[in-house]
């Protein structure tokens, strides 16, 4: 028997995001799956309810219908404590958890007995993280544009074009972290025509950047020296920092961010798992900026929810198999047959059992086939 899937409306700050598209419901339908789709879920995204139901989705009015009759509810963001009441131990969640940053989400979750899979621990054998990669590659992108928009004196920059102009140096772009988030920026930023370095501690990740790039791009080893170098020198500072399912270290100190250029920006992307810049704090994209030394940051916290036509589709053409398995065969079994998915497993019955997770979390992991053993 199949499981009735759930998607709700976002109700995060600026989240205008959904998490199918009507080809991800006629989809689910063509496999037997029922889909419930709140009324107006995927307005933000330019998606309209009428165009779920010639999907083949039910429309539902209420959240909390919604919620109560889905046995599968596939999210964009994390559960908002608004929602911590609709959240029951028969249910299965399945979206962006980022547990290690909202430890209180976590809470909610072990104390309803949820079993909850993130997409962003979902991890293939090869170490690639195929959930987060398409939010990773629009957030990468999207940096670019956005340091380039805050680094327009109007805007609280220093007043430099990222290109320059023939006879003025253009701006130094400093990307910490060569996945998918910091080579899809330097990337954009190389476009630009700016001076860009990229630094990661994987030589292989910069070998990649390089033998693709051809010199257009600097790569270098990251350690703290080198960190501090290139960071006092930097127009824009790309934090693009990830550990799977625990907390972004902290890469830029105080002291680094006080020796920047008054006027440079930092565009810490790694906000959403804590921060890699020491003095970031989460931001939205209502007021998606703050100063702090002279040094303009930007912290939002859903970035790829700036576009959510785009990142919708991006995001459920990753998404959708994991949903039909899941949808078809019911969790345990999904997971047993799927070891990326089963890494994905956050939360059952009152146990952290990624230990990434748990650790970040400061709780003592536990093994997640025995616990589907006694469910």
């Amino acid at each position: 028997m199949t499981l009735v899937v759930g998607v709700p409306t976002e109700i995060k700050e600026d989240e205008a995001r959904i998490a199918i598209t009507p080809d991800g419901v006629r989809e689910l339908n063509a496999h037997g799956i029922d889909v419930l789709v709140q009324s107006g879920a995927g307005a933000g995204s330019s998606l309209d309810d009428d165009t779920f139901r010639r999907a083949g989705a039910e429309v539902v009015a209420e959240a909390a219908e919604l919620w109560e009759r889905a046995e599968l509810i596939c999210k964009v963001k994390e559960p908002q404590p608004s929602e911590f009441g609709y959240l029951r131990k028969e249910q299965a969640v399945f979206t962006y958890l980022h547990l290690a940053a909202y430890p209180a989400v976590a809470d909610a979750l072990l104390e309803h007995g949820v079993t909850s899979i993130a997409y962003e621990t979902v991890q293939l054998p090869s170490g690639d993280l195929p959930l987060l990669a398409p939010m990773s590659e629009v957030a990468g992108r999207m940096s670019v544009q956005i340091g380039a928009h805050f680094l327009e004196r109007p805007h609280g920059g220093r007043g430099v074009l990222l290109g320059g102009a023939p006879g003025v140096r253009p701006a130094r772009v400093v990307v910490l972290g060569a996945g998918n988030v910091g080579w899809n920026a330097a990337w954009m930023a190389a476009g630009l025509e700016a001076e860009v370095d990229i630094l990661d501690k994987s030589i292989d990740r910069l070998r990649h950047v390089d033998q693709i790039q051809m010199g257009r791009i600097t790569t270098l080893a990251s350690n703290r020296g080198q960190v501090e170098r290139v960071i006092c020198e930097a127009d824009l500072v790309i934090g693009a920092v990830l550990v799977a399912g625990g907390r972004a270290p902290v890469v830029v100190t105080e002291s680094m961010v006080q020796s920047m250029k008054p006027g440079s920006v930092v565009v810490d992307i790694a906000i959403d798992q804590g921060g890699c810049v020491e003095t970031s704090h989460e931001t939205t994209h209502s007021e998606p900026t703050f100063e702090r030394h002279g040094v303009l940051h930007y912290a939002v916290g859903n970035v790829p929810g700036a576009v959510p036509h785009t990142s919708t589709y991006a995001l459920t053409n990753v998404t959708l198999p994991y949903v039909v398995e899941l949808a078809r065969l019911g969790v345990a079994e999904a997971v047993r047959e799927d070891g990326p998915l089963a890494l994905g497993v956050n939360t059952v019955m009152g146990h952290v059992v990624n230990p990434a997770v748990a650790e970040a979390l400061g709780r003592p992991p536990v093994d997640l086939e025995s616990v589907l053993a006694e469910s």
